[in-house]
């Protein structure tokens, strides 16, 4: 699969590397192009490196690795060349006080359909700070780790799919991209609780077993 990411920052490095290892062709697009070299020479792998516009060009699947601020402006300048393919959307629209920047708004990655609606707009790769997506595989107690993924066209989502394995990860359907704003909150909520708390968001939630209720009907 021929990958094409935007941007040369965290989320670009840790999740493209993983592509690139496993065969994928990846092209590395940045503002500043001696940026984008740097990190395709890090990454290795026979990784390409040009401006945003050449890996837009490049990739069947493209990695928006942007800023929140950002990438909708970016979106919009290169929806020409983007038309007909997955656009692949990992950003968390999270401000200070880990607030949802979105607010009453469209999602993110809603915001990036507007901008380039002939695209393919798949969310996934959110809920988890880079340094996880560094690791060879993500995989914690014994079970790899869970990526929801919110899209609306099938053979995208399949697209992205593969990709999610591809790190040492297993698919989740989270819905369509109507969805993806959860997603986002659900960003926003873990990462105030994780850094602003300290606390153990995997036990907020109870086993699937139990998920509607004990089955006995016992409380």
């Amino acid at each position: 699969m021929k990958i094409g990411v935007l941007g040369t920052g965290n989320m670009a490095d840790a999740l493209a590397t993983h592509w690139g290892r496993v065969g994928h062709e990846v092209l590395v697009g940045g503002r500043d192009e001696r940026k984008a070299q740097r990190l395709a020479r890090r990454m290795g792998n026979g990784t390409g490196h040009g401006s945003l516009r050449a890996a837009a060009e490049f990739g069947e699947v493209v990695l928006a690795a942007l800023p929140y601020r950002a990438g909708a402006a970016v979106v919009e300048g290169l929806r020409s060349v983007l038309e007909g393919k997955v656009l692949l959307d990992c950003a968390n629209p999270v401000g200070p006080g880990f607030r949802l920047l979105t607010e009453d708004g469209p999602s993110a990655a809603r915001q990036l359909a507007s901008a380039a609606p002939d695209t393919h707009v798949v969310k996934a790769f959110n809920l988890c700070h880079e340094d996880v997506w560094r690791m060879t595989p993500p995989v914690f107690d014994g079970q790899p780790l869970a990526v929801p993924v919110c899209g609306d066209d099938e053979a995208a989502l399949a697209r992205v799919y593969e990709l999610v394995k591809d790190t040492g990860c297993e698919p989740v359907a989270g819905g369509g991209l109507e969805r993806a704003g959860l997603l986002e909150a659900t960003a926003a909520l873990y990462i105030g609780l994780w850094v602003g708390e300290g606390a153990d968001v995997r036990r907020i939630a109870p086993p699937p077993a139990y998920a509607t209720g004990p089955e006995d009907g016992n409380i």
